[in-house]
């Protein structure tokens, strides 16, 4: 009996030693049970996800409590992204965050609108002073929404320390129900250098998967030499939510040493670009899949515990070995998949080739490729590794290669306009051309001269386009002349074909009145009780600008009493 207490005891040392954030300080941000439809560190388009998305029952207006006492050191208020957040900073040092609002509390929102009114704009970020806006631990501070990048109503909620690095809330006591093993759906296998094969091709392999009755699986076994290394695609799944999300950790074992781990406890938002080199990118771009890597590649994220091999293996003739991963979420639930490897080296394989073309980009160097009207800047360290670049540059249209490499930095296009007339020039916008019918989406563009430039952290196929479009404005709930008393909102559909959205300006007999913008249902929406609009005859004058300086001007009137 002794003995198992001593172990126990030790057992406990060891977790909490572990584990050293507060367990008790913060509390739910909600008032339901917390249920998840996306995890912390789960891998998103471009970036891991930075907290927990709590479900709100599908709708909006659910009370956000503070998580514990502080004041609110952050309110950002933006079309795209986070839409309306909310930053509280607590005596601890960390800081909570709570995004895609519906709107702020009555206090917190008189603050924000003042602000806003002030500076004639919906967006808006503001750094209240530490006695402005102070909170107590289960206070409402907002409503939860669906604004921003938000693909449906839910509570996005983060813990931040105080390097401004998110951390996984579950550290910190944050409980959701989860007794359910996470899943595998595939495991890849990849020969590493050109002396390297797997069942004698010298090709990335996808293994078949055997599962097992206690939750594990197997693999067939494989026949292998040289430098080889291997890919998961895995989720996690919690009790009461059907979704697929993230897992929490994942090792490798090899012949019983471990090999390799990734952590998701804990990362940077400057990192978090890194995903893309985690991931087998050019898989996920060409088949929508995203395997992670279980081998380090060059890849500088933090989340990857460095073991001697880097998660390599080597494989020698005439040897028999066995390959291990384990893959756990937070409640440590636990997915083992086993493989065994037999030694066998095939001389008569020949290795891949790869293409060949006249631009071969060194990772390490700064390159300029110069074509007709069109300049690219690749930077030093823009990519991870060396590789030929297909480029082609003809008339208007650059072929960059294909969107299957990843990126560490932004690299630049330039285009030069001389040959347009004065007319166009300032129509003129950079576009990526995306899908099968190479649609053309705009890229952020400036000009200098007859110099037209933009940045793009992705390859593809780019080219000029023109807009000449005004963008359209109509009003769905109201005609020219009609009485507004009983609504609560006036609202005005917006929107705009081919280079979107800049920016609109509404003013009523003059005065600029707050139009919030839903980006997602291309709506203006002006509260009334915002107390701005006092008179009974008003004179509605919109001004909606599209990115090339395209502008279409609505006027109309409306009563009120």
């Amino acid at each position: 009996m002794r003995i198992i207490l001593i172990v126990l005891y030790f057992s406990s040392v060891f977790t909490n030693a572990q584990n050293n954030y507060p367990q008790e300080y913060f509390g739910s941000p909600l008032e339901i049970p917390l249920i998840l439809s996306g995890t912390f560190a789960e891998l998103r388009s471009n970036h891991f996800h930075s907290g927990l998305d709590i479900k709100t029952q599908q709708r909006v207006g659910l009370n956000v409590l503070a998580s514990a006492d502080g004041f609110v050191s952050r309110i950002k208020v933006s079309h795209y992204g986070y839409g309306k957040a909310l930053y509280i900073t607590h005596p601890n040092g960390y800081t909570t965050v709570y995004a895609h609002l519906l709107k702020f509390s009555p206090e917190i929102e008189a603050y924000v609108k003042k602000l806003q009114y002030e500076n004639e704009s919906y967006e808006i970020e503001l750094f209240p002073k530490a006695e402005e806006l102070v909170v107590k631990k289960n206070s409402i501070v907002a409503f939860s929404g669906n604004t921003g990048g938000s693909g449906g109503p839910h509570l996005h909620f983060e813990i931040r320390d105080k390097a401004e690095r998110p951390i996984n809330p579950m550290l910190f006591g944050i409980d959701i129900k989860d007794t359910i093993h996470p899943f595998v759906t595939a495991v890849y296998a990849y020969p590493l250098n050109e002396h390297a094969h797997i069942n004698n091709t010298t090709s990335k392999q996808k293994l078949r998967l055997i599962p097992l009755q206690n939750g594990d699986y197997t693999l067939e076994n494989i026949k292998a030499f040289g430098k080889i290394g291997f890919g998961i695609v895995t989720n996690d799944r919690q009790d009461m939510a059907a979704n697929k999300n993230g897992v929490y950790n994942i090792q490798t074992f090899f012949n019983g040493s471990k090999y390799f781990e990734l952590d998701f406890k804990r990362f940077s938002f400057d990192e978090t670009k890194h995903i893309n080199r985690l991931v087998d990118y050019e898989h996920y771009r060409t088949k929508k899949q995203r395997i992670q890597k279980l081998f380090n590649d060059n890849n500088p994220l933090s989340i990857i515990n460095t073991e001697p091999h880097n998660g390599y293996l080597s494989i020698e003739d005439s040897t028999y070995s066995v390959f291990k991963i384990k893959v756990n979420d937070y409640k440590n639930n636990a997915s083992w998949i086993t493989l065994n490897i037999k030694g066998s080296k095939n001389d008569s394989l020949k290795p891949s080739e790869k293409k060949v073309t006249p631009y071969f980009i060194k990772a390490d160097q700064s390159t300029n490729l110069n074509e007709g009207n069109i300049s690219v800047d690749i930077y030093q360290n823009t990519f991870y590794e060396d590789f030929y670049l297909d480029y082609n540059a003809k008339n208007d249209t650059l072929i960059l290669h294909k969107d299957i490499i990843p990126t560490q930095k932004s690299l630049k296009i330039s285009y030069n306009i001389n040959n347009y007339l004065d007319a166009d020039k300032n129509k003129l916008y950079i576009a990526k051309l995306i899908g099968y019918k190479k649609y053309p989406s705009y890229m952020p563009t400036k000009r200098e001269n007859n110099i037209l430039s933009t940045y793009t952290k992705t390859l593809g196929t780019f080219a000029l386009a023109l807009d000449s479009i005004k963008p359209k404005i109509y009003s769905p709930n109201f005609k020219d002349g009609n009485w507004l008393s009983k609504y609560r909102y006036l609202k005005i559909k917006i929107s705009d074909k081919h280079s979107g959205i800049s920016n609109y300006r509404a003013t009523v007999n003059g005065k600029w009145i707050l139009m919030e913008y839903d980006y997602k249902k291309k709506t203006l929406t002006h509260d009334f009780n915002d107390g701005i609009i006092t008179d009974t005859k008003n004179n509605l004058k919109l001004i909606v600008t599209d990115n090339v300086g395209n502008s279409s001007t609505f006027e109309t009137q409306f009563y009120r009493k």
